[in-house]
């Protein structure tokens, strides 16, 4: 293995499908997904639900070789999608359509993951972003996985996109992640002293047969099963590219960051799962609005005051990753709000029409940039 991890980069985004007339969700006609995999290949696939799709980057050097993709697979969704009328958002939640007028794909993954979860399945009415970064040797991914886990709950908060439920705003920034959560498998990962540890672990649900593999484990963070990555998955999926973008910067700059203290023959400190979780729900709470706690200060602290703290401690690895630019642009977005705080100005300036106004301005925040 070589002693300086790749580090490379690859984001997976699910968009959720709406006319563009009714601004209501729409099922991906066949002739669509044929034509988007026409175009993308294996980049692109159908999602649990019919009105959802999922794209995936390449493996990616760095975060303008992401950004290109990432436009291009943006792109390519939008532009087949208008053929039928259709329009893609990246949003985790939908304003205002109902979960139980929804149909799940019928594929045999879904139809089993339908069979398994019964209800709670059913309920997924939601769409989330990965990033993976490259760590190719299994020891340091078990060793950095606990380390990344205090970063969680900023992830989550600059990527907050799910306010409104059936269309009522919940007075959350992330509802998305109360409906996750009532799935097995999920929330914060738990900490293995060993790669062999969390091998024999996981292995015990395998090997019983209740989860054909790890892909079933469904932690905010874990280490890929396909990849020699370590995956985020605790964060909303963002309307904007540029933001997704810098979420990703950002993730690989923690890593790098991480990595480099070990070098030096130091770690972050380790917070019980108790704290972090709190912290986690305040993110989902209040998004970037209130602040998270500092537990070496033991103060609630501003998240631009937080983002500020970052910036400076990931900079000579933004720096080396080529991402300094996309990680800077995160004040910005704590300046002018997260997608959650953009859809309730939207939600209060529009009146009687505030859930559809709300969808027309995410199509139109889809397409910024492409």
């Amino acid at each position: 293995m070589p002693s300086t991890p790749s580090f490379t980069l690859g984001i997976e985004e699910e968009y959720l499908l709406v006319d563009r007339d009714s601004l209501a969700l729409a099922e991906a006609p066949e002739g669509l997904m044929q034509a988007c995999q026409t175009e993308l290949q294996d980049q692109v696939s159908p999602e649990f639900l019919q009105c959802q799709i999922e794209i995936g980057t390449r493996v990616c050097k760095d975060i303008s070789d992401a950004r290109e993709d990432l436009r291009h697979l943006r792109a390519c969704v939008a532009r087949q999608a208008a053929n039928y009328n259709l329009a893609p958002i990246a949003v985790s939640c939908h304003p205002f359509e109902d979960w139980k007028d929804q149909h799940h794909t019928d594929k045999d993954r879904y139809n089993a993951l339908e069979k398994d979860l019964g209800g709670v399945a059913r309920r997924m009415l939601i769409c989330g972003m990965h990033v993976h970064v490259g760590l190719e040797d299994d020891t340091l991914r078990t060793d950095l996985m606990p380390q990344l886990s205090y970063f969680l709950p900023h992830l989550l908060a600059l990527s907050a996109s799910s306010p409104y439920w059936q269309g009522e705003d919940t007075g959350l920034a992330s509802y998305r992640i109360s409906v996750f959560d009532n799935l097995p498998r999920t929330g914060l990962p738990p900490r293995f002293e060993s790669w062999s540890d969390y091998e024999a672990t996981t292995n015990v649900l395998v090997d019983l047969g209740l989860i054909e593999d790890t892909t079933k484990i469904w932690w905010d963070l874990r280490p890929s099963h396909r990849f020699p990555t370590l995956e985020t998955r605790i964060c909303d999926v963002s309307p904007r590219m540029e933001h997704t973008l810098s979420l990703a910067a950002l993730t690989q700059s923690l890593l790098r960051m991480l990595w480099r203290m070990k070098e030096q023959n130091l770690r972050w400190r380790e917070y019980d799962r108790f704290l972090i979780a709190e912290n986690r729900w305040r993110a989902q709470r209040y998004g970037v609005s209130e602040g998270l706690i500092d537990f070496g200060r033991r103060q609630i602290v501003p998240f631009m005051t937080l983002v500020d703290e970052l910036i400076e401690l990931v900079r000579e690895d933004a720096e080396v990753l080529g991402c300094l630019p996309e990680v800077e642009a995160l004040r910005g977005l704590v300046t002018h709000g997260t997608s959650a705080d953009r859809q309730r100005r939207i939600a209060q300036d529009a009146g009687d029409n505030a859930t559809k106004s709300i969808v027309q301005h995410l199509i139109e925040e889809f397409h910024v940039g492409l």
